[in-house]
């Protein structure tokens, strides 16, 4: 059983419940009542006692995925990697490789410096 599944934000992951409704979780400030958490067989399914009423155990799960955003991001990332690491394996065989790939990391670095800058300087 999954009591819960937490998230920064919903931008990247998706949670949907399982089938049947209620609660699956018993109160333990209902256990006082006397019977909370007591599971019995009716005949047909399980149920548990939450202290006020008897709930049934359905046989459910609970599904998890990534939302469309997070997994455009993994695509990406993946691309990204894949790309470098031909980059970098082609640098070890080629001399003109080894030299356009060290003068693009150069280069995104001075522009990713000099766009941190702007960035700083145009905030409000």
């Amino acid at each position: 059983m999954i009591r819960s599944i937490n998230s920064s934000s919903n931008e990247w992951l998706n949670v949907q419940g399982s089938e049947g409704s209620g609660t699956f979780y018993v109160d333990p400030s209902k256990v006082q009542q006397g019977i909370a958490g007591q599971v019995r067989h009716n005949g047909n399914y399980f149920e548990v006692n939450d202290g006020m009423t008897w709930r049934h155990l359905y046989d459910s799960y609970a599904t998890v995925n990534v939302t469309k955003t997070a997994e455009e991001a993994f695509q990406w990332v993946m691309r990204r990697m894949a790309w470098e690491k031909e980059a970098e394996q082609m640098a070890l065989n080629s001399q003109a490789v080894a030299s356009a790939l060290e003068e693009y990391k150069t280069i995104m670095a001075i522009a990713e410096e000099r766009l941190n800058l702007v960035l700083t300087l145009a905030k409000p």
